[in-house]
């Protein structure tokens, strides 16, 4: 279990004071931070060399969560997210509450209920939603491992969790969807 490599609630307390993480998520691993530190945001964002208006996804523990920063939520996308078997990334057009710097360049924002169960507790613990992008540079391809990670990413955080970093299977991104104008999903990459 992970709380035995790792102090999750010191982990909550870096992402709630602004720090950014190296952790593993639901899909592939990735660089953390507060989806509503602005600051911390703008620190992952020189970290990866990514350029303004590209937008993040950012990781929920629930669909309660969700429905925080979601205008409307489509039954059936609800269920859908309940019950689809790999992590699904969805793209709403006019989110609530989230800062410009986690949207994309149109104002809309990739969220992702988390399934892992490390993921979740640190949510629950941070108490809002983390950022989830991946843990490389921009222009980079994403790593399927840990050990795929470079020197830099892992220097420029401020904690890397330990949690599955011995784990060697590749892992792949999320499913995303984009909500379109009848408020049904067009999947984008599966």
């Amino acid at each position: 279990m992970f709380l035995l490599r790792d102090d999750i609630s010191q982990i909550a307390q870096i992402v709630l004071d602004g720090g950014l993480i190296c952790y593993p998520t639901d899909t592939i691993w990735g660089i953390g931070c507060d989806a509503l530190n602005e600051q911390a945001i703008a620190r992952l964002s020189a970290l990866r060399e990514q350029p303004p208006g590209q937008g993040y996804i950012v990781l929920v523990n629930s669909i309660e969560m969700l429905k925080r920063y979601v205008r409307r939520m489509n039954p059936r996308v609800e269920t859908l997210l309940a019950y689809h078997q790999r992590p699904l990334t969805v793209v709403y057009p006019d989110p609530v509450g989230l800062p410009d710097a986690v949207k994309a360049a149109d104002g809309s924002a990739a969220i992702r209920v988390a399934t892992d169960e490390f993921c979740q507790e640190l949510i629950r613990l941070v108490g809002r939603p983390i950022v989830s992008a991946a843990a490389c540079k921009a222009h980079e391809p994403y790593p399927p491992t840990f050990g795929a990670i470079s020197s830099d990413i892992l220097t420029g955080v401020d904690y890397v969790v330990k949690y599955r970093q011995e784990v060697k299977e590749p892992r792949q991104p999320s499913t995303i969807a984009r909500v379109n104008r009848f408020n049904e999903l067009d999947f984008l990459r599966e």
